[in-house]
This record gives C-alpha cells, structure tokens and sequence, in this order.
C-alpha cells in the first residue's frame, strides 16, 4: 500500500482551498494545504460573496463568526438595476467584508478541524500514477517530497498545479485594465455599484471606519504591458480625468488593479489532481463571482473525494465534479463578459444595452439574471419531468426535531448526507439502514409548511438527491447507490 503523508493535498490557502481542507476534515480526512505565501495576505481584492456563498457558509455554521451581515437587495447586470429580491432568498450578496477576513474565518475552522496548513511552502513539481500523486515542494528547510492520494490546485489565476497537470486554459487576453487604491483621508461620495460617464466608470465603496476604495477604468486607456500594480499617482490621475476630482492628497494604503482576462480550465479533473477556483476559471470580477464560484467548486468536490478515498465511491462520482461545475464556470465566464460590454463598451454598445433595458422590464429575464449571478438557480442531476426539487439547492427552514427546534442548514453542519424524514415514515427509514454508516436520518416536522412537505434526501453540499412526496420510497435505494456507494461497502 503506498505511503501518502495526506489523503489529499491542497496547493492554495485562499478562501477555495481553505474551504476545501474544512470540508475534507469533516469527512475525516487526513489534508495538508500548501501556500507559497509566509503570511496570510492583508490585502483584499474581494468585498464579499454572493447570497448562495451566504447559504453555503450557513450550511457549516460559518456565519455567525463574521457577526452582523447586511446583504444588498438591489444590484444591478451590466449597470442595468434589478431588484434581486425577486427570487427566493435572493439578494446582490454581502459586501463590505473583506476577503482577508473570510479567509481568517475558514483558516480558524479548517485548523480547528485539523487541518495542516503550510505556509511558505511552494509546489514545484507534480507527478502522477494509477495509486496517487507525488508532489516536489520548496519550503524553508528545502525540497521535499509529498504524497497523497489526490491533489487539489486552488492555487489561482497562474496555477503551478494546473500547468504541471497539463490542464488547457483558453480564454480571451486583457482588453481593458481596471485600477485600483485603497485610500484614508478624503471624502467621496460613495459610487457602491458605479458610475459610467463619457470618460469611464468609476466605484467608491467603503471599507470601514476611515478608509475608502475607488476602482476606476479609463476608457480608452488600454492595459499597462506589466504584472505590477500601479503607482497611486497614476490611479488619482486617472480617477481625476474620469470624474474631475482630485484624490491626490489622500493617504495610500494599498494599489492593485484588474483585468477583463477570461479563461476557463479545459477540465477541472485530470487523473488524480482537480482545480477549482480561480485556478479553474478567471474573469472579470463583477456580482462577487469569482470567490463565490471557488467555494461552490470545493463544496462540490469535498464530499466526493472523501467517498473515493473511503472507498464507497460509486463508479463515476469524481468525473460529476467537471460534469457539474465545469458548466458553472462558463456561465459565469460568459455573463461576466456580457456585463463587460454592457458596463463599459464605448457607444457601439448603446444599442445592446438599449435592448437589454427592454429585456429587463420582463420578470422571467430579471429572475434569470439574478439567478446567474447569484448562483441560486444552480441545479444537479435534474430530470426532465422530475420532481420540481430535484438537483436544487435546499432552503435554509425551521424543522421541530421532537421538541427540539434546529434548521435545515444545521443538520448540514457535519458535511454529512441527510434523508429528511417528514412523514416519520418507517419505510423510509428501513430503506436506507444499509447506508447508516454514511447517511443522516433526521425525522422532524415543519411547523411553518402550509402543505404537506416532501421527504428529502440531500447532498453535503445542501442539493437535492430524491425527493419522495406522500410518504413514498419509490427510487430512493437507487439514489442513495448512485450518489453514496453500495450498501455495506465502506472501508
């Protein structure tokens, strides 16, 4: 049997690979995380994530540790605003939290989970076989050599594993550059979803007591033939050409810039190494996209990974996380350039935005858009003619266990399967007693339902698996093998 120092091996202690290694400590995995870095970053490009982010955290019990929350009601699609309240649970997503402080929040509880997380140590070569995967790491007493069962790339735009891996990465280059300060001592007002004049556009958010961020693209100004950021004074040059004010007496804290770079990996799975994150797809950052998706990746993959090693794996189930996200990450790669043109194309483009206002006066397309943003219409293994609920995502709702009252988030809490049993139903529960080593049976009722409410059998990652209305079984056995192994076969 080979030796592996880790079931699985994470390169990237970002928000994505932090998440991952909390997700595979849960299932009793044995994870050592990866980071080039010596120190967490202090600096934040990202000011939050999106309503469905907000439901996966809340699945692990992560939000309390970020304190009060104000969510968004109204943002906007390529500058056009919607009312995002208009799906359930629907909102523009939590801003104003820095991505320095939700790694923090992850880091505490991967750790606490047991998860060893290595910094300063950098991947600089990869190998695999049919058994695992050898990995060369250049850490502070030198190279070493690391084996694990998988490996898992968070490791960003310019991924180390995705390159040794072998993994495409087409896309489109940089068209346009969007600079960026983090600035104390000057009053602005505040731009939250921007402002577009004849110049370019602009942002202004704040960051906190003090201290403010601008964001600003000059139209026309191309990007800059290098990798550093820019100097302040050439964002405050800019920002004043776009808006006519002048920032140049404000105190610097932090410069940093992007681009509308899209690239989208060819496959997230090769053998035994997966990307996620924005090792697997890059875009420009609108909506809280970009964090958002990485999580949605590592929730998805956590759970399967930890089957296969285990050894109750179903036959294909590490091939659904390409299958299943892969399609996600062009979506967002797609919308993200659609919202380019309509946000900051020059006056070729009044005519698309000009249709697409129109577009946005009918509901069925404001609930479109919102759900592409936000991730919320995001659907697994739906069947055409199906349950309604079908590979959706289960709402957060209050459940009576006894007397006992929990919600549907907190029995997630494990990152463990649950059969949610409504109708304490003994049928029910005698079809999935072979399973009890790796599914959770809860028998509760919900005191808010107005109708009769489905049985449920939910995925790790909070999506619906079966759904058994009237109390019937019918296709639950054949759920519970596909998604969670035969019976009895655990290692």
């Amino acid at each position: 049997m080979d030796a592996f120092n880790a079931d699985v091996i994470v390169a990237g202690a970002g928000p994505s690979g932090l998440m991952l290694a909390g997700e595979l400590r849960l299932s009793g995995l044995s994870v050592i995380v990866l980071d080039r870095l010596e120190q967490p970053m202090q600096q934040s490009r990202a000011l939050g994530f999106s309503a469905r982010t907000i439901e996966e955290f809340g699945q692990r019990g992560l939000l309390e540790d970020f304190g009060p929350l104000e969510t968004i009601p109204g943002g906007h699609f390529g500058g056009l605003p919607i009312d995002y309240r208009i799906v359930e649970g629907g909102n523009f997503g939590v801003r104003g939290v820095p991505q320095s402080r939700t790694e923090a929040i992850i880091n505490k509880w991967a750790v606490g989970l047991g998860a060893d997380v290595r910094r300063g140590h950098e991947v600089i070569g990869l190998t695999q076989d049919e058994n695992g995967v050898q990995v060369e790491v250049a850490g502070p007493e030198g190279v070493e050599t690391l084996r694990a069962a998988y490996v898992v790339g968070c490791d960003g735009a310019r991924s180390t594993v995705r390159h040794l891996a072998g993994i495409d990465f087409p896309g489109v280059s940089a068209t346009i550059e969007m600079k960026m300060a983090d600035v104390a001592g000057v009053q602005l007002r505040l731009r939250p979803t921007g402002e577009v004049g004849e110049a370019g556009m602009v942002v202004v958010l704040p960051l906190g007591p003090g201290a403010t961020r601008v964001v600003v693209f000059e139209r026309g100004a191309g990007v800059r033939p290098t990798q550093e950021p820019p100097t302040f004074e050439e964002v405050a040059a800019a920002f004043q050409r776009v808006t006519g004010e002048d920032i140049s007496g404000a105190k610097q804290l932090w410069t940093s810039y992007f681009t509308d770079a899209s690239r989208h990996a060819a496959e997230y799975r090769k053998g035994r190494v997966f990307l996620a994150g924005d090792a697997a797809h890059i875009h420009l950052p609108i909506g809280a996209q970009g964090i958002s998706a990485g999580v949605g990746d590592v929730v998805n993959l956590g759970w399967k990974l930890a089957a296969a090693v285990k050894g109750h794996a179903p036959e294909g189930l590490l091939d659904t996380y390409h299958s299943e996200r892969h399609p996600v990450g062009a979506r967002i790669v797609y919308n993200t350039l659609v919202q380019r043109t309509l946000y900051l194309g020059g006056p070729e483009a009044q005519p698309l935005r000009d249709l697409f206002a129109e577009l946005v006066q009918i509901e069925d397309v404001r609930r479109h858009l919102v759900g592409l943003v936000t991730g919320l219409d995001i659907t697994y293994g739906a069947v055409e003619g199906g349950h309604p609920l079908l590979g959706r995502r289960l709402p957060d709702q209050e459940l009576l266990v006894g007397d006992e009252k929990t919600t549907t988030y907190e029995l997630l809490h494990q990152g463990r399967p649950v059969l949610l049993d409504l109708h304490d139903n003994a049928a029910l529960r005698e079809a999935v007693a072979a399973w009890s080593d790796r599914v959770d049976v809860v028998t509760a009722t919900r005191p808010d339902a107005a109708a009769p409410a489905a049985d449920l059998l939910v995925r790790p990652d909070g999506y619906i698996a079966w759904v058994g209305a009237d109390g019937s079984t019918d296709g639950l056995t054949d759920a519970l093998a596909q998604w969670f192994g035969e019976p009895g076969t655990a290692a």
